[in-house]
């Protein structure tokens, strides 16, 4: 059991470690069967993480338990000595046995050794002084096995494996089947089966014979010979000259693999000019075609249409790094997130405005494909959406991905977004520009909602690629009917339900069952739970370029132009005393301030005006006033009693119509408490004060307990 520190307690790391001393090389698999009565993967994994337990990592996989070896220390793992259960520990071979043939040299405690015959139960060496010697064949492969006998130089360079190989390799499906038929013939005729050969005329039967026989002396194996050689029929040599060569390859690279993006006939014909100024042969436009398709495509397609249409004859790479598997070993190991606009148009909640198509932010893990969180507003995407979708991974959860994911949007590169990051240990990667591969399980998650949800629903906006085809009676924001709350809770029911439970093509399981599975084999990890609460709301929430703020006497805090105030402030040891902040960027009437070692919630001195205002409304309400007061004083400036009287004006009421709608749409599904699903989440124990959807069996939590945003 673990101690509530998170770290194995006395007597259950010495039961453990009593069990790798009395086995030592056991199994990591095996070691986790025999203390699963009481020890867990976590403990075990634990004591390894911790040294008091040995592994070699460069050996083996942990998530390939079977194949790794567990040890006290290091150097029991190096000694040469038995496994557990005694047999020997073979590493890799120098050489099979069932390489060998008659003929090799062998070298043997220091003499040398030609095979003279290979039998069914024994194996003759001929020695250098002409001595015969028969040994059994399990002898032998013993002593091979050891490394007692090896490859004499010599042999190694008489073997062709890689000649034989590549042969196969570059074989046609036809050729194999012809070289099949005549194996069976000579094969036939050689054992006395069939003395006329199968109809085979004579001179073709002897000639077969001799290829077959050849074969046989240089590589050992006679097959090869019959393989038919069509590909060496007729001269294969060049006709063109250096010279019209040489002139077409220069026309290529400097006419044709440009960003004019000529027509293959039109840089031809320049060729044809060229050629006929220097009096030589002109190449036919066949030929000319050719030497433009055997160029390098990614090359080619960089220079005359740039990075982003080359990118996809580009390489492809299935790696994150060179030692990071593409997908991770476990869940929360690697995750995605990015943003797209939905097909959708959407409404007020009383169907009389049509609000536009929200934004999605997704976070999908890439080990089991599972989604982890969404978030959807109105707002295109900014750092409040990584903020709010990083809230939501939590609060379902209790766990940040260790390594994230991102494009280069100006969202991700957010100090707000890097610090919340830092501050949970939570490494961010940043996926090359415009190249989608990287992201591709997130891409494809996009175009898989698309298909099967969204493209089902009233007010899609898939016939809009084709914009000469819509018409007023098929135009999908006549045919909106979807509010933001409802259309939310559907997506959260097909994403966290039906596709989380559907079986997926890439695993052969469910993304639950993946989910699941990979934290029983890797451990669930305790360490890296983080608690809902009060602390981690702050943590999400952004602060000032400064990230601190003066207490002005009788005014209190300033941040965005509008000042703060609770009765902390009263305490004139910390007056006119710098101050960490932090503002809620959903609710601008509130704000909070580092005082007394805790954050104190804050008010704002309009704070009937600004309560519920988020920080795009106060974003577009700044840059209208600077716009009507520009010209008659360019001096002008913002202050928090101009911003409350500019939202209750009748001017700015029209700019700020649609943007105030969809806000409050938003913050009214915000407001709402979601339901837990019991279902959600690997088998867990409570850490702390978490009360999270991810509990074991037999242990329950009031999902009203979360403080929700």
């Amino acid at each position: 059991m673990r101690s509530s520190a998170g770290r194995v307690e006395e007597a259950t790391e010495a039961r453990i470690v009593s069990y790798v001393c009395a086995l030592p090389g056991i199994a990591l698999e095996e070691l986790i069967g025999r203390v699963a009565a009481f020890a867990t993967r976590d403990d075990i994994y634990f004591l390894i993480a911790a040294g008091r337990l040995y592994v070699d990592l460069r050996a083996g996989l942990l998530v390939e338990p079977a194949a790794v070896r567990v040890f006290q220390d290091a150097d029991s793992a190096h000694l040469p000595a038995v496994g557990y259960n005694d047999q020997p520990c073979l590493h890799s071979l120098s050489l099979r046995f069932q390489s060998l043939r008659c003929g090799d040299v062998v070298t043997w405690d220091g003499r040398g050794w030609r095979l003279a015959n290979i039998g069914g139960t024994t194996v003759a060496l001929l020695s250098e002084d002409g001595n015969l010697l028969e040994l059994p064949d399990t002898t032998v492969e013993s002593l091979v096995k050891q490394g007692r006998i090896t490859l004499s130089p010599e042999s190694s360079q008489l073997e062709a494996p890689h000649g034989i190989s590549d042969v196969i390799l570059h074989a046609s499906e036809h050729d194999l089947g012809v070289a099949n038929h005549r194996a069976n013939v000579v094969r036939q005729h050689l054992s006395g089966d069939d003395p006329v050969g199968g109809g085979v005329p004579a001179r073709t039967l002897r000639r077969w014979i001799a290829r077959y026989r050849a074969a046989e002396t240089q590589f050992g194996a006679g097959y090869i010979g019959l393989l038919p050689r069509t590909d060496h029929r007729g001269n294969s040599t060049r006709r063109l000259a250096d010279v019209p060569m040489r002139l077409m390859n220069e026309v290529i690279e400097s006419d044709y693999e440009t960003v004019k993006q000529k027509r293959k006939i039109a840089s031809w014909a320049n060729l044809k000019e060229i050629c006929k100024r220097e009096g030589v042969p002109t190449p036919s436009y066949t030929t000319f075609c050719l030497a433009v398709r055997s160029r390098n495509r990614f090359k080619q397609t960089l220079k005359r249409q740039g990075p982003r249409v080359a990118y996809q004859h580009g390489p492809f790479y299935l790696e994150l790094e060179l030692k990071t598997p593409r997908h991770g070993d476990r869940p929360f190991e690697i995750c995605h997130i990015d943003h797209t606009q939905l097909d959708i148009e959407l409404t007020d909640s009383t169907g009389k405005h049509v609000l536009g198509r929200p934004w999605m932010t997704l976070m999908i893990d890439a080990h089991s494909r599972r989604i982890l969180a969404i978030h959807v507003d109105f707002e295109e995407p900014s750092y409040r959406s990584c903020m709010m979708v990083l809230r939501e991974c939590v609060r379902r959860h209790n766990r940040l991905p260790q390594c994230l994911v991102v494009d280069w949007g100006p969202e991700f590169c957010s100090t707000y977004f890097e610090a919340l990051l830092a501050r949970y240990e939570c490494t961010k990667k940043a996926r090359p520009p415009a190249k989608a591969r990287f992201g591709s399980l997130v891409e494809r998650m996009f175009g898989t909602t698309n298909t099967q949800f969204l493209y089902n629903l009233l007010g899609n906006t898939q016939i809009t690629r084709n914009v000469r085809q819509v018409t007023q009676s098929v135009n999908p924001k006549g045919l909106a009917v979807w509010p933001l709350a409802p259309f939310v809770e559907q997506l959260c029911r097909y994403l966290y339900e039906i596709y989380d439970t559907n079986v997926h093509p890439a695993l052969g399981e469910s993304p639950r069952d993946a989910y699941n599975q990979g934290f029983q084999n890797t451990g669930s990890r305790f360490q890296r739970l983080i608690q809902y609460d009060h602390d981690f709301m702050i943590a999400t929430m952004p602060t000032t370029p400064k990230g601190t703020a003066m207490i002005t006497p009788g005014r209190g805090v300033k941040i965005n132009c509008i000042s703060y105030w609770c009765d902390a402030m009263e305490d004139p040891k910390i007056l006119r005393k710098q101050v960490a902040v932090r503002f809620d960027p959903f609710d601008l009437g509130i704000a909070f301030a580092f005082i007394g070692g805790q954050w104190v919630q804050c008010h704002s001195d309009h704070f009937q005006v600004f309560q519920g205002r988020s920080q795009k409304e106060l974003l577009v309400v700044s840059r209208e006033l600077r716009m009507q007061n520009r010209d008659r004083n360019p001096q002008y400036q913002i202050t928090a009693s101009r911003l409350a009287q500019a939202f209750q004006s009748v001017n700015l009421q029209e700019s700020l119509l649609v943007q105030r709608l969809g806000a409050r749409e938003s913050q009214a599904l915000r407001q709402q408490t979601p339901r837990a699903d019991p279902t959600e989440g690997p088998a867990s124990e409570p850490v702390g004060e978490i009360t999270s959807v991810d509990l074991p069996e037999g242990v329950t939590a009031d999902a009203e307990t979360f403080d929700r945003f």
